[in-house]
């Protein structure tokens, strides 16, 4: 379960994480990222190590609103792979076009997983395309082994689905 405090407080997220652990499941600590003057790499490494005290299986780097720029993501992901023994997760919306870009640069970095949607689903306030992030992979050391015409026939039905809802989109 992947639990987050849009305020980076640990304490708001402590109750939930541990609740999570006693039920056996998988606890998440969730870095929302954005910038600032006060939010430096160093303030999301001592984040880290927060999450990391409350005995959290993983943490998450939420960038929910879209800015987490490539370079940025590669510092990032780069560093608290280098400090922590931790499995990283890095979650982008693709509103500034930038997501793609900063999931690529993750995984050159160490990141462990990553959040797509698949492509009749993505973009604009949504996560990158599942299909061309596995492209981009395939043949390189991190080819995930998904298989693009299923992901395609995937993406044919929920066009369709997606039709249904045209009134809600943003």
């Amino acid at each position: 379960f992947r639990v987050f405090d849009a305020m980076n407080d640990p304490r708001n997220m402590k109750a939930a994480l541990q609740a999570v652990r006693s039920h056996g499941a998988h606890a998440q600590g969730t870095l929302s990222y954005t910038t600032s003057p006060a939010h430096t790499l160093q303030t999301w490494l001592d984040l880290t190590e927060q999450l990391l005290e409350t005995g959290v299986d993983s943490i998450a780097i939420k960038d929910m609103s879209g800015i987490l720029t490539p370079m940025a993501a590669y510092e990032l992901v780069s560093e608290i792979k280098k400090r922590f023994e931790v499995r990283l997760h890095l979650h982008c919306h693709a509103t500034t076009g930038m997501a793609e870009m900063a999931l690529l640069k993750a995984i050159e970095a160490g990141v462990d997983g990553v959040d797509t949607a698949i492509s009749s689903m993505s973009a604009t306030y949504g996560h990158p395309a599942t299909e061309a992030l596995v492209a981009t992979l395939a043949g390189t050391e991190h080819d995930t082994g998904l298989d693009i015409l299923k992901l395609e026939n995937i993406a044919a039905y929920f066009r369709e689905v997606r039709k249904k809802y045209h009134a809600f989109e943003g």
